[in-house]
């Protein structure tokens, strides 16, 4: 398994931002073979932090780049940080 996880920094609408991503974002990662798990999370204070795990690294490095496009053309004005981006192997899970 690998895993991606993006953490966004000054974001401006947690609710609109999660909305949009459920609405518009989570049906493209649904598309990407291999999707295990994905998970929007509001860390409050204006961080929100997204984690993808898919069977293989191909899943999990596809996921970042339409997380890139996507942020770009959907939540530009709600996420004007650019994310921290780390992936890799899972190495322990439940």
């Amino acid at each position: 398994m690998y895993a991606a996880v993006r953490r966004y920094t000054g974001v401006t609408d947690p609710a609109e931002a999660g909305r949009r991503v459920n609405e518009g974002f989570v049906p493209l990662l649904r598309d990407i073979p291999g999707l295990l798990a994905y998970y929007w999370i509001d860390a409050g204070d204006g961080v929100m932090v997204s984690t993808s795990v898919f069977e293989s690294e191909a899943g999990a490095a596809e996921s970042v780049d339409k997380a890139a496009e996507f942020v770009r053309d959907r939540l530009a004005s709600l996420l004007p940080n650019p994310p921290q981006v780390m992936s890799g192997q899972v190495v322990a899970s439940m």
